[in-house]
């Protein structure tokens, strides 16, 4: 299925634009969700009501018209490109060749995205093309409603996410608990060696591979570090202690991610990690229970904020500066980019259908450590659907 483009019609219709430019790798996840395109070196994009037009290089012209979603597809030697870089440089040839190739598609006025190369668009402005850097988040908002085909490769790269968290837990789980730590205390031992957070990523990392997936980095943190939700965490894995871990993975194949957090105890948890751990879960069903088409990001935010407050715990609500308790959003969308619209945060907007966003709330004290719990959801025509099948478990 197709993505419904028509509010971006509607954009450059109101704002008097002939198009949409786009100028980057595939990296860029605009770029890859407007031309249906993957390739490692920068291209270019337009999209108009009438068409979506590709301009890229020789090597990748033939790739370009298989796998590409677009109606054009011409190529930089289409315009004499190695004639100008000769006479004018790289730069300035280019510049030349998207002015012409947008004027043979009657295309005079565009937007871009908000990151669009500052020098790309002084030089095609020079060149007497209209470049409007975009004012709203159209096409980000658009990306943010999933597809029925968006929302399975999403959750085959959950699938996939899951085995890698089986891999972690077994790993932690089957650790054995000794003396001998580098400070003298407990550590856990696998295969005859202190289990750190780095073995337990390359173990997920591992795993990913294998079902097609990759990440640049994960989150195995314990104790103090866990109480830092961004720390990635590093050294050895402490019994009794909470062991946060968050895998973000991306599928090789689709390009789209995966998100979930769990967190585990290898021995005997705190009373006050059991207690943080129980009122997570709570927040976490609370908040899912909550979403719904219409209701907005804030007020699923405010959910979980209410189970936390009423526990007596701080939350950035209560206490805008608050340094421990609930210190971050709930969640955020996910797609091609782990990061993405729509938020369940104070100023997050209204959920519709196809909404894929994560459930993770938290309490953090580098006295206590850090529980965190995070579950992928998407929204529905009538409620929603959880995409994560894991089992939610502390202690190992």
């Amino acid at each position: 299925m197709e993505p419904d483009l028509s509010s971006l019609d509607s954009f450059l219709a109101d704002e008097g634009l002939d198009g949409y430019l786009v100028d980057a790798d595939s990296s860029d996840s605009t770029q890859r969700y407007l031309s249906g395109f993957d390739a490692p070196d920068p291209f270019v994009t337009v999209y108009t009501p009438d068409r979506t037009a590709l301009l890229v290089s020789a090597l990748e012209f033939g790739r370009a018209k298989r796998e590409g979603r677009a109606d054009d597809v011409s190529r930089l030697a289409d315009y004499d490109y190695r004639e100008l870089a000769a006479e004018h440089g790289s730069k300035e040839a280019t510049a030349r060749v998207v002015a012409a190739w947008l004027d043979d598609l009657g295309v005079e006025r565009v937007a871009t995205p908000d990151r669009f190369p500052l020098g790309a668009a002084d030089r095609l402005r020079e060149r007497d093309v209209g470049v409007v850097p975009e004012t709203d988040d159209v096409v980000t908002e658009i990306r943010a409603q999933k597809t029925p085909a968006e929302i399975e490769h999403i959750r085959e790269a959950q699938r996939a996410n899951e085995t890698a968290m089986d891999a972690a837990e077994e790993l932690i789980r089957e650790a054995e608990i000794v003396a001998g730590g580098p400070d003298g205390g407990d550590v856990l031992r696998a295969g005859g060696e202190i289990l750190t957070s780095e073995r337990v990523r390359e173990e997920i990392e591992v795993t990913l591979l294998r079902d097609g997936c990759a990440l640049d980095e994960t989150i195995v943190a314990c104790g103090t570090d866990a109480a830092d939700p961004h720390d990635r965490g590093s050294g050895p894995l402490r019994p009794h202690e909470s062991i946060i871990v968050d895998i973000f993975p991306r599928s090789k194949a689709t390009k789209y991610h995966a998100d979930m957090t769990r967190t585990f105890v290898r021995g005997e948890p705190s009373s006050t990690i059991d207690e943080w751990f129980e009122l997570t879960r709570e927040a976490l069903d609370a908040a899912i229970d909550a979403i719904e088409p219409g209701v907005t990001g804030g007020a699923v935010h405010d959910v979980v904020c209410d189970v936390y407050e009423d526990a007596g715990l701080p939350t950035l609500r209560s206490d805008p500066r608050a340094e421990t308790g609930f210190i971050h959003s709930t969640g955020h969308g996910v797609g091609l980019d782990v990061h993405e619209l729509p938020r369940l945060s104070p100023d997050g907007g209204e959920l519709k259908p196809g909404h894929v966003v994560t459930v993770e709330p938290g309490l953090y004290d580098p006295d206590v450590g850090g529980v965190r719990i995070e579950d992928l959801v998407v929204v529905t025509e009538d409620g929603h659907e959880n995409l994560t099948e894991q089992p939610i478990e502390l202690q190992l």
